[in-house]
């Protein structure tokens, strides 16, 4: 009998690979049929995701990799101000080819069938060898609906001769939200007209409405307005979230074990975690101030600070080699017996720990799904990509964060001050905050959108039921 093969092609981006190898686990718990070939694209600026490669193929023989070869452009982030968006999907297109030639090998197997690609939201230039192929194509929107409603309506936007964003615009309409949104909380790339962003968001909306339908990593009890306003649109939504691995500590550090054995030391839900993710990092005046409120504060903490690259640089931020270089000095002694810094942090299992009472973020989408799972609060403090539409959505529409920050102007040289840091943390540590209840609940939607009759495990048995269904129309 011949398989029914999906062709995965994620983005080489933790954030992204994680949410699209959930995906790809569920689809193929729902149907025994399928199978599933993930085509892995060389990171940019030869960022190391071996580990983390490596533990996906351990921990589901299901799953096949196929490590695409590296091309010769654009293999290092550009010098000129291009927009990292345009950046990355250019950088993706320039694999094009290399995917063909894959999935070429892949099919020379007489036993494969290909229903379809799957294809991470940057990846929609992979629609044309999607049709190659004679094939449809399904978007994984690793974001919310409202960020996909947003791109969905640039085309309609463009079509009436609003061509860009600027600052100065009036407070903008979005479909998929309730309020209308200021420009200083639009995506950056939204208002990056010269570097190309714009160009690229646009292309986004556009090319989406040639998939057979989006894959979004929500559940519609979290967006239920949002998704509700996506249902007169021709393409069809799946939300299908939280897609999350609980398991995602794949640096057994001798600092995460500190991590872990300083938590357990803690009074139950009486700590503030601090954290920005991968791409997240401050200068030392902002770490001062942080610094300052946390002392002010008097809660306990724990820290995870890292060092951004040098000046001019592109890539991640890496672990500092010493604290006491850009903390006030001697801020480590006087905090020493309720706060902990750190360098990475395995972030889902601290969010998991019972001494975590709340969490100050960079509202990556990934992060909130995790923080909402385990019923943790968060104080939103945005700082790329559209993280500022996700803070704004969570506190003015949703009422389940804390306001510290929700834009991220000026290139990061504006300094959130101390105050404001302290007012929020303290804020969001309130036990009588009523936000406090609404994440609880919330909470527990999460987890019954998986379990059987939860709105997401239904959706994804319709996902499955429709690309299987592709197999009459394929010749």
């Amino acid at each position: 009998m011949k398989k029914s093969e999906l062709v995965f092609v994620p983005v080489p981006a933790l954030g992204h690979l994680t949410s699209t190898i959930e995906l790809a686990k569920h689809l193929l718990d729902q149907d025994e049929r399928l199978s599933i070939t993930v085509l892995l694209i060389p990171p940019l600026g030869g960022t190391d995701l071996g580990s983390y490669t490596k533990s996906l193929a351990a921990s589901d023989a299901r799953i096949r990799y196929t490590m695409i070869p590296p091309t010769n452009h654009l293999s290092q982030p550009p010098s000129s101000p291009m927009a990292f968006e345009k950046f990355a999907s250019l950088f993706i297109e320039s694999h094009k080819s290399h995917v063909e030639r894959a999935v070429m090998e892949l099919l020379s197997d007489d036993s494969t069938r290909l229903v379809g690609f799957v294809l991470d939201m940057f990846c929609c230039c992979m629609i044309d060898v999607a049709n190659t192929f004679k094939v449809p194509s399904y978007i994984i929107f690793s974001s919310n609906t409202v960020f996909l409603g947003f791109l969905l309506h640039l085309p309609e936007r463009n079509n009436k001769g609003e061509f860009n964003f600027n600052p100065s615009d009036p407070d903008s309409v979005i479909p998929c939200l309730k309020n209308p949104v200021p420009a200083n909380v639009l995506p950056g790339a939204a208002l990056d007209k010269p570097g190309g962003g714009y160009e690229t968001f646009l292309y986004l909306g556009t090319r989406f409405q040639e998939s057979k339908g989006i894959i979004i990593n929500s559940f519609v009890e979290l967006e239920p307005y949002a998704v509700n306003s996506m249902v007169s649109h021709p393409i069809t939504v799946y939300p299908v979230g939280p897609l999350l691995d609980h398991k995602i500590n794949h640096n057994k550090s001798t600092e995460s074990t500190e991590i872990k054995n300083w938590l357990d030391n803690q009074p139950s839900k009486s700590v503030i975690f601090l954290c920005f993710g991968s791409m997240g990092s401050f200068k030392q005046p902002q770490i001062e101030q942080i610094a300052m409120a946390l002392e002010k504060s008097d809660h306990r903490f724990l820290w995870s600070m890292r060092q951004p690259p040098p000046e001019g640089m592109h890539g991640a931020p890496t672990d500092y080699t010493s604290y006491e270089k850009v903390l006030p000095n001697g801020f480590l002694a006087r905090v020493k017996d309720r706060g902990m810094v750190c360098g990475w942090a395995p972030q889902v299992e601290v969010l998991a720990h019972e001494a975590i009472k709340g969490f100050v973020s960079h509202c990556g989408w990934n992060s909130i799904l995790e923080s909402l799972w385990y019923g943790v609060p968060i104080a939103t403090w945005p700082l790329n990509a559209e993280q500022q539409m996700n803070a704004f959505y969570m506190v003015r529409e949703l009422g389940l964060a804390v306001e510290l920050s929700l834009a991220y102007r000026s290139s990061r040289s504006e300094i959130v001050m101390a105050d404001q840091i302290k007012t929020a943390i303290n804020c969001l540590m309130d036990d009588t905050n009523p936000m406090r209840e609404r994440v609880k609940k919330i909470s527990e939607e999460s987890r019954k959108a998986f379990i059987k009759g939860g709105s997401s495990l239904v959706t994804l048995g319709k996902l499955v039921e429709d690309m299987l269904e592709n197999l009459g129309e394929i010749q």
